[in-house]
């Protein structure tokens, strides 16, 4: 079993998992945790989504809760708990023309019980098909209404031919609980750091269990490391897993500090930070040092409210969330449908995915206020050994030129991450500039106070 530490000193710094990643081995054992979790049934609520929580309880301490339906959470409510055990049309021969067997996408999420025996005519209203994608199967739901329907390809929708179906949805929708996965990693300091990740689609493979593996893998990593902050890690069903989770933990929503929501992280688009609603949080200006200049780029843009950012960036909330993403809402005609499958997942995009977010972290992580020690003007290194120090380090040139950075932005107002982005030069640079100057007792490095990190208020809807 890997060692867990508790955010303890004697712990090995991220910077050591940075150094010693290996991206080919992680991206194919991510791939395989997502090829596990693909036949899965999840919706909202059901066993499906609870034994998916469970599984990646293997890679992190993954604690599960339990809210009852009909719980009130703001101004929304807990949906009765759905399970579906078999779902299938067959004709009159006895052959299952749509089978849940096949793709647990063929079934209407939150469909009701079904037995009947119908013409292809009264069975057409519940049928749904891309028509541009003949081969394609959509992915549709009906949580919050009682309705019932099958999914599948239009091509098989054509060679349908008129006459008599055998129709049955064995499904239960009756009072039990929504399921929510935690994961918490308690760090030297209370200030928390949240990481989402919605876990409520079924056989899609990146939309969103690519982010759901890269979640875990990522609480797996700090788990082993020296932590600052506190991590906590929230796997919930989208829109109403959010929402319940906020109403009922009012005390730790108000010790995040930062926070990410992930979903599609697995597809070759380029990866991409959507700012948080406040628009220059501590994590957005990270984003624009760390991950926009990263070797394989990312793409900084706005806020968007499409997904669980919106319940955590909502006025009465105004946590600091942004977004890491790669095709993201709405960007591929594939999102919810059958073409979302195992091979738009590459194990390479999964394992630069969590890089990047490790890197983003490291700089969370290691980000200070600067303030200069030395005299009135600018203390002569080379006496000190400074030069001497940087001279057989691989970045000496980059090294050197961030030193006069450093010390002409060391006011104590001006933190790592501002002054990387200042000068353009990288923030591991900076940072391992800074460390030789701190070494040197000529600047000091003081912890960033969680309001100027843009973190959420005090106040805000109880």
């Amino acid at each position: 079993m890997t060692r867990r530490h508790e955010g303890r000193s004697d712990a090995p710094p991220l910077r050591d998992a940075l150094v010693a990643f290996d991206p080919v081995r992680t991206g194919d054992e991510m791939h395989a945790w997502v090829s596990r979790l693909f036949p899965l049934c999840r919706s909202i609520t059901g066993d499906g989504l609870r034994e998916s929580l469970r599984q990646l309880g293997e890679l992190a301490p993954v604690t599960l809760t339990e809210v009852p339906s009909g719980t009130n959470v703001f101004d929304w409510k807990v949906p009765l708990e759905w399970n579906v055990r078999k779902a299938f049309v067959a004709d009159a021969t006895g052959r299952r023309v749509i089978d849940l067997e096949r793709s647990s996408l063929h079934v209407v999420g939150y469909s009701i019980p079904v037995r009947r025996r119908m013409t292809l005519e009264e069975l057409r209203p519940h049928l749904h098909s891309i028509p541009s994608h003949p081969e394609w199967i959509p992915y549709r739901t009906s949580y919050y209404e009682e309705s019932w329907g099958f999914c599948l390809s239009q091509s098989t929708l054509d060679a349908m031919t008129p006459g008599d179906y055998d129709v049955v949805i064995d499904s239960t929708l009756a009072p039990g609980s929504m399921t929510l996965g935690e994961c918490v990693l308690p760090g030297e300091t209370g200030d928390e750091v949240l990481v989402s990740a919605h876990s409520c689609h079924p056989s899609l493979a990146n939309d969103n269990l690519s982010a759901m593996v890269v979640a875990a893998f990522l609480a797996r990593t700090l788990g082993q490391v020296r932590r600052r902050f506190t991590y906590r890690f929230l796997f919930a069903p989208g829109t109403i897993g959010a929402i319940a989770w906020l109403a009922l933990n009012p005390g730790p929503r108000r010790g995040v500090r930062a926070g990410l929501s992930v979903s599609c992280l697995g597809d070759a688009e380029p990866l991409t930070y959507h700012r948080t609603r406040q628009g220059d949080s501590e994590l957005d200006r990270i984003a624009e040092v760390v991950l926009q200049r990263r070797p394989g780029g990312c793409r900084v843009l706005d806020f968007a409210p499409y997904g669980d950012e919106r319940q955590f960036c909502s006025p009465g909330i105004d946590m600091p969330v942004g977004v890491l993403t790669r095709s993201g809402h709405g960007a591929s005609e594939k999102q919810h449908t059958s073409a979302d499958d195992l091979g738009l997942v590459l194990p390479s995009c999964l394992s630069d995915s969590l890089l990047a977010a490790l890197e983003a972290v490291h700089a969370l992580e290691a980000n200070a206020l600067v303030s200069s020690l030395g005299p009135g003007c600018e203390p002569q290194l080379g006496r000190r050994g400074v030069y001497r120090d940087l001279a057989m380090r691989p970045s000496k040139r980059l090294l050197e030129s961030a030193l006069p950075w450093l010390m002409s932005l060391g006011d104590g107002k001006h933190s790592l991450v501002d002054i990387a982005r200042r000068s353009s030069i990288p923030f591991a640079v900076v940072e391992e500039a800074a460390r030789v100057l701190e070494g040197q007792a000529l600047l000091r490095l003081d912890e960033i106070s969680a309001a100027r990190s843009g973190a959420a208020s005090v106040g805000g809807v109880q």
